[in-house]
């Protein structure tokens, strides 16, 4: 059985967004998802410039889970940039469900 997810502090959750090239129907695209805490560690690192330390404890998860999260957002951008995809913000679980 593996571990339970440990909840990651996002401090602007996304709200179910989706964006897609234009003039294309979103019926016909391919999705790609990027999670809240994704989102949330790409605002920390490329938008607020923030160290991976300072990133990490902002979110409350070590230096190298914040790679590892920030490395798959930037797959999942590149990749719906670059195939044409539309890229679906997920929104943040309910906070009164328990951690997954």
């Amino acid at each position: 059985m593996p571990r339970p997810r440990k909840r990651r502090r996002v401090a602007l959750p996304a709200r179910g967004l989706v964006y897609k090239p234009a003039g294309v129907p979103l019926d016909g695209l391919p999705r790609v998802v990027l999670l809240p805490e994704e989102l949330e560690a790409l605002r920390l690192m490329d938008l607020q410039d923030l160290t991976q330390e300072e990133a990490a404890a902002a979110m409350g998860v070590s230096r190298s889970t914040l790679q590892r999260i920030l490395a798959r957002a930037r797959r999942q951008v590149a990749a719906a940039l670059i195939e044409g995809a539309a890229l679906v913000l997920e929104p943040p679980p309910d906070p009164t469900q328990p951690a997954r």
